[in-house]
C-alpha cells in the first residue's frame, strides 16, 4: 500500500514538471515580435496539451473536490480551472479574429502570457501560501479593512484641505494608496502646513499598516512548517 502511494506521488510530481515544461515552452513566442510558422505550431501543440489538461482535470473533478457529481459542476468554477480556461482560450483565437475583436496589435498575445498563472497549480510554494493565508484569513481580513479604511479617510481628509492639489476625490484617493504603501510618486503632493501634516501622519500610519500582515504572513509561514516539520518526524518515527 505504501508503495503504490509512493509511486502514485512520484508519477503526479513526474506529470506536474511535465506540465511545467509544456508552459514553459508556450511562453517562448512571447518573447519575439515576429511570429513565424514555427511558433504557431508551437502554439497550437501547446493549446492542445492544455486542454487534454483541463479535461482530464474535469473528468476527476470528483476526486479533487469530493462532493460527488455536483463536482463536475463546481470545477469550471474553481480558482485553477478558470486561469486554465483563460490561459488556453485565447491560443486559439486566429490572428485576424484577434485583430478584429482588439484593434490592437498582438492583445490577445499578451493575454497569452496568464498561462504563467497555470505554473502555480504545480508550486509546493505556492500551496504553502495558501495555506498560510487560509490559515491567518481572520487577521489579515481585519488588516485589509483597517487599511480601506484609513485610505478612504485620508483621501476625504485631503480632498478637503488641499483643493488646489487634488482636482478630484481620485487625486486623492491615488495619493492616499501610494502613501500608504510608501510608495510616493511625487507625481500629487500637498502644498498646505495642515496637507503636510496630514501626510506625514499619513506616511508613519502605512508604515504601521504595511508591517502588520508582514508579521501575520511570516508567523503564518513558520508555525505551518513547524506542523509539517513535525509531521515528516512523526511518519519517520512510525516506519521505524
Amino acid at each position: 500500500m505504501v508503495e503504490a502511494s509512493a509511486s502514485k506521488d512520484r508519477l503526479c510530481l513526474l506529470y506536474n514538471r511535465a506540465m511545467v515544461v509544456v508552459i514553459l515552452i508556450s511562453l517562448i513566442p512571447l518573447f519575439f515580435k515576429q511570429n513565424p510558422s514555427f511558433f504557431q505550431v508551437l502554439d497550437y501543440i501547446a493549446a492542445g496539451i492544455m486542454i487534454l489538461d483541463y479535461i482530464l482535470r474535469w473528468s476527476t473533478a470528483d476526486f479533487k473536490l469530493e462532493k460527488g457529481r455536483m463536482s463536475f459542476l463546481l470545477y469550471p468554477l474553481t480558482f485553477f480551472a478558470l486561469i486554465d480556461l483563460i490561459s488556453v482560450v485565447p491560443m486559439l483565437l486566429p490572428d485576424q479574429l484577434e485583430l478584429q475583436l482588439f484593434r490592437i496589435v498582438r492583445l490577445v498575445r499578451a493575454f497569452r502570457a496568464l498561462r504563467a498563472l497555470r505554473m502555480l497549480r504545480y508550486s509546493k510554494s505556492f500551496a504553502l501560501i495558501i495555506s498560510v493565508m487560509k490559515r491567518e484569513r481572520q487577521p489579515l481580513l481585519a488588516v485589509v479593512w483597517l487599511a480601506g479604511g484609513y485610505v478612504l479617510l485620508s483621501a476625504l481628509i485631503m480632498f478637503q484641505v488641499e483643493p488646489y492639489s487634488f482636482h478630484s476625490f481620485f487625486d486623492a484617493f491615488y495619493w492616499a494608496v501610494v502613501t500608504l504603501t510608501t510608495v510616493g510618486y511625487g507625481d500629487i503632493y500637498p502644498i498646505s502646513d495642515i496637507g503636510r501634516v496630514v501626510s506625514m501622519l499619513s506616511s508613519f500610519m502605512g508604515i504601521a499598516i504595511v508591517a502588520l500582515p508582514t508579521g501575520l504572513i511570516t508567523a503564518g509561514f513558520m508555525q505551518t512548517l513547524n506542523e509539517k516539520k513535525n509531521e515528516q518526524e512523526k511518519q519517520e518515527s512510525d516506519k521505524d
